[in-house]
């Protein structure tokens, strides 16, 4: 087959998938509402969803690890779905929160760097959220942690975009403190007992996220007999790395041996929230409504290799076969995530997808799992399907045409098992990878042959559609 057959095949493919798409489109809402019909009489179902601040793809104890010990998440991964497949937003912390909120990937989404404050770091007031959806099926709306998409005064603060309420940080550089002196809850400033160094001192009387996780807390209490919406993006185990002495984690890794006390602290803090995950998935139990809530866990990037020697969070402990990269990387390793899903009587138990999707694809599935529609320019595809099965859900899952991201200048697509990844802006500097064969991205194939050339080249057009230029 020539480069033009090739090239006429491929697009006539992708155009049946587009329109495979919008008729399926058409269909999500029914299609969701037949599932609550399905469980007639119970209110639509609560969702947590847990994000945890640069913890890498291998960095939980049921992928082998061989110090992290995560048996919470463990176990959620046990009653659930863990997707090997999941891609974020974009390869660091602000824009990859965008493009989850807004269902945009990394060319459309308002958010795309990394500022932290100003108009290049905040959503704009048109922007639509996954909270402002939901609202549309009465769901109370809570954010807890790092919002990072809108600092105070500007037009992304969470109060603005769908949150009943929001405490913790707006700016995401002020995440990185955890005694910091103050936390906001809906703009307003609250001032923590107890801490008045600076900002980046490792004392202090009040460690924010103990207060952020109290106020997580809270909310699904004084909100159990309603229909919840309960965001958690909590900056540990990211950030200066600082843990309250008494923490029982931290008596876990005080004492180890090792040359860096920051490795410890990282440690400790992962085992640290995965406990907090635990108390809330107790709650959940206790206020007997655990099986009519979703419960979402993931990272928001790929890790970063502070403490590569301890703790290898991009590579597999059991084959020792590394992904390239890490955050701030448009490999494998700055963008793939760890992802669990647990809904009880719902998702099959100790289920393992390949599934390839997206920090895009969160708002149109949890829109269709409430019942509502998605905003309408998002480039996310619903994965409830592969959730629920597709006898459930009515219809077969689609999948993407392509995959796209952005960051700085570096470009990367993804199509199936290909991935095309350009490293600066010059457009002729590009690779190609067959992640079938090559999940290390170590050999460049893009010259291989005629139809990998091809190939390139259809992957090149769609980075060409998806960038959109934004305008301050």
């Amino acid at each position: 087959m020539n480069r033009r057959e090739f090239l006429k095949n491929m697009s006539l493919v992708a155009g049946s998938a587009v329109l495979t798409g919008l008729s399926a489109a058409n269909a999500r809402v029914s299609v969701s509402n037949e599932i609550l019909n399905v469980h007639a009489g119970r209110k639509r179902p609560n969702i947590l969803y847990i994000i945890m601040d640069e913890w890498a793809y291998y960095e939980l104890s049921c992928m082998g690890h061989p110090i992290m010990k995560t048996p919470n998440i463990d176990r959620m991964a046990a009653e659930g779905m863990r997707f090997t497949q999941c891609m974020a937003g974009a390869p660091v912390c602000a824009p990859t929160r965008s493009v989850l909120m807004t269902g945009q990937h990394s060319g459309h989404t308002s958010v795309r760097t990394n500022p932290g404050g100003g108009a290049a770091g905040a959503l704009r007031a048109e922007d639509v959220t996954i909270a402002q959806i939901l609202k549309q099926a009465n769901y109370v709306t809570g954010g807890f942690g790092k919002w990072g998409i809108g600092d105070r005064g500007t037009t992304g603060v969470p109060e603005n975009h769908g949150f009943d309420t929001f405490y913790g940080y707006y700016h995401q550089v002020h995440a990185h403190r955890y005694y910091t002196q103050c936390l906001l809850r809906n703009s307003n400033i609250e001032y923590l007992p107890g801490n008045y160094g600076e900002d980046d001192s490792k004392v202090g009387e009040t460690h924010a996220q103990t207060r952020v996780f109290e106020e997580a807390k809270q909310f699904i209490t004084e909100n159990k007999d309603r229909t919840f919406f309960c965001y958690c993006p909590w900056t540990p185990p990211h950030g200066f790395w600082q843990i309250p002495p008494d923490e029982p984690a931290w008596q876990n890794y005080k004492d180890k041996t090792w040359d860096s006390d920051d490795a410890k602290v990282y440690a400790a803090m992962v085992e640290w929230i995965d406990r907090q995950v635990g108390d809330l998935l107790a709650m959940l139990k206790e206020y007997g409504i655990d099986d009519n809530t979703i419960v979402i866990v993931s990272g928001d990037n790929g890790g970063q290799k502070y403490f590569d020697n301890f703790f290898g969070p991009n590579k597999n402990p059991i084959t020792g076969v590394e992904f390239r990269g890490d955050k701030g990387d448009l490999y494998e390793g700055g963008l793939r995530v760890p992802y669990i899903v647990r809904w009880p009587g719902k998702i099959k138990p100790n289920t393992v997808t390949d599934h390839l999707c997206h920090f895009s694809d969160v708002m149109p599935t949890l829109a269709e799992l409430a019942g509502v529609k998605p905003a309408e320019n998002i480039d996310g595809i619903s994965f409830v399907p592969t959730l629920l099965g597709e006898s459930a859900a009515g219809r077969s899952q689609e999948q993407h045409e392509y995959l796209y991201w952005e960051y700085l200048g570096k470009l990367a697509v993804r199509m199936g098992n290909w991935k095309a990844v350009r490293l600066t802006s010059d457009n002729t500097n590009w690779q190609l990878y067959d992640l079938s064969t090559d999940i290390s991205e170590s050999t460049d194939v893009s010259t291989a042959s005629e139809e990998n050339e091809s190939i390139l080249a259809l992957m090149i057009s769609y980075s060409d559609q998806a960038h959109v230029d934004q305008e301050f």
